[in-house]
């Protein structure tokens, strides 16, 4: 299990945004709250991500997250939505959850 950032460099207003993904939710939004990132930016639709800048990027490399390239991308978004057992939509951190836990 792990969580994953990927090389990807999208404009996004002054920033330049990536992709972090992980193979399971907790793993994910565990990331998230160590780097700094409010649980209102996670993106469950298509496959659950987190857009991060490159600050947050940096911070998450530095945490264990494993770079990946396009090719990996890919190959981590398909075993991810292939993974029918866990919940990964929104209903599974309901809002207030969200609001309460650490940043």
């Amino acid at each position: 299990m792990a969580v994953y950032v990927d090389c990807g460099r999208i404009p996004y207003r002054r920033m330049i945004m990536s992709h972090m993904l992980a193979d399971s939710p907790a793993e994910l939004h565990m990331m998230a709250d160590l780097i700094g990132i409010d649980r209102r930016w996670f993106q469950p639709l298509s496959t659950p991500h987190y857009d991060i800048c490159q600050q947050r990027r940096a911070l998450a490399i530095e945490a264990g997250a494993v770079v990946i390239g396009r090719r990996e991308t890919v190959e981590v978004i398909r075993r991810i939505r292939k993974m029918a057992d866990v919940d990964w939509s929104a209903r599974a951190w309901p809002r207030e959850a969200r609001l309460a836990e650490p940043r």
